[in-house]
């Protein structure tokens, strides 16, 4: 099945996607900071942020009663408005829009929660394609390590305790994060992720993600004229 919708845009569209502490919201903040120097009209957008079912899903959350189904409305619910109110507009404004996790974050998680790949699918057959779809690889034991060292504690669906795959806070986040890592796996050639090794240093990851990116922006107009480039991260001071 086609997975998007044909929209014509003057703008860019780079998506991130990855596992919990893949590192994928520091390299698109890196890039988001950069392309702003460099003179884009930059719009960045995150998954599961809209105001019109954050309330709900919050309360849904708070007292765990959000079955697979309810939970995956939900979230395609707000990707929805997100996408007709902060990922739309802007591209067909000719901005470039970030995003913080896409449709792909559905189709892995929901798949995995135990709903059918087709029905999930369609949910989001709504959505454009992206310029560029970053998929951020970390093996889940790194994956693990990173999480844990920055978090007082992991949450109940994030760590998938929904599932009943373990009685153990811990031990249940790396069994549902690896079933989602399998997901991203499976996809991967299918989507056409641009696949970036997440153990890499940060500023290497995101010299790969720049240069991915400045060829996707190549015949982009939309520009702005600027005098002075900062430096961003630690591999540019001098």
């Amino acid at each position: 099945m086609d997975l998007f919708t044909s929209i014509e845009h003057r703008g860019r569209l780079v998506i991130v996607e990855g596992i919990d502490g893949s590192g994928k919201s520091t390299q698109l903040s890196l890039l988001r900071k950069w392309l702003e120097s460099q003179g884009y009209p930059v719009v960045f957008t995150e998954w599961n942020s809209s105001d019109l079912v954050k309330d709900t899903t919050k309360r849904g959350k708070r007292k765990q009663n959000l079955t697979p189904t309810t939970f995956s409305l939900l979230h395609a619910t707000d990707f929805a408005d997100r996408f007709h109110r902060s990922v739309l507009p802007p591209l067909k404004a000719g901005m470039v829009v970030l995003a913080d996790r896409y449709i792909f974050t559905a189709y892995a998680r929901d798949v995995v929660r135990g709903l059918d790949p087709t029905w999930v699918r369609n949910l989001y057959s709504f959505a454009v394609k992206p310029d560029v779809a970053f998929y951020f690889r970390v093996p889940i034991d790194v994956a693990m390590k990173r999480i844990l060292t920055g978090r007082a504690r992991l949450k109940y669906y994030e760590a998938g305790m929904d599932l009943g795959l373990s009685t153990d806070l811990r031990e249940s986040f790396r069994l549902f994060q690896a079933r989602i890592l399998e997901e991203y796996d499976t996809m991967s050639s299918e989507v056409g992720f641009e696949v970036i090794d997440a153990t890499l240093e940060v500023h290497q990851q995101q010299e790969l993600v720049r240069s991915r990116v400045t060829g996707a922006l190549k015949g982009y107009t939309g520009k702005r004229h600027i005098a002075l480039v900062p430096r961003l991260y630690p591999a540019e001071r001098s």
